[in-house]
């Protein structure tokens, strides 16, 4: 079971992704927490959402299922475990894989928001076999959120 706080880990059980966007941080975590957007843009490119449940609290639920591009539809469930408005927000991932997530939003000058995203595990092995596509995937998932966000 993954732990109520957010983890500590060596870089073999970390994947981390990060992204300047332009647009002032208040807009990137209204993007990040509310669900008229979050289901726009949250997943690789091709994907779409359905969400079932968000409820946007420490130990609030988040469950939705991804249906990807070829079909395939993909039950996720989650609880929240920080929220710090607007610079970060956490959670467990209860469903297969296992992991954690925590999003931080730093803000810069010119409206900017320096995005910083951690996908934390438990072990090297798990990481190792997410590790192989989780960067281009995070990648497309940030241009997603780009397009949101110019459209907000």
């Amino acid at each position: 079971m993954l732990p109520d706080d957010i983890m500590t880990v060596d870089n073999d059980c970390l994947i981390e992704s990060s992204r300047q966007v332009a647009a002032p941080v208040e807009k990137v975590f209204r993007a990040w927490t509310e669900p008229q957007y979050l289901s726009r843009w949250w997943g690789p490119a091709g994907f779409t959402n359905t969400f079932h449940e968000h409820d946007l609290k420490v130990g609030g639920t988040w469950k939705f299922t991804m249906h990807g591009p070829e079909k395939g539809h993909y039950k996720n469930e989650c609880v929240f475990i920080k929220i710090v408005p607007p610079t970060m927000i956490a959670w467990n991932r209860i469903s297969d894989p296992l992991f954690q997530v925590a999003a931080s939003f730093e803000p810069l000058k010119d409206n900017n928001t320096r995005i910083t995203f951690r996908m934390l595990f438990d072990s090297p092995e798990l990481c190792g076999k997410i590790r192989p596509f989780a960067t281009e995937k995070n990648e497309e998932n940030f241009d997603r959120l780009e397009e949101v966000l110019r459209g907000m």
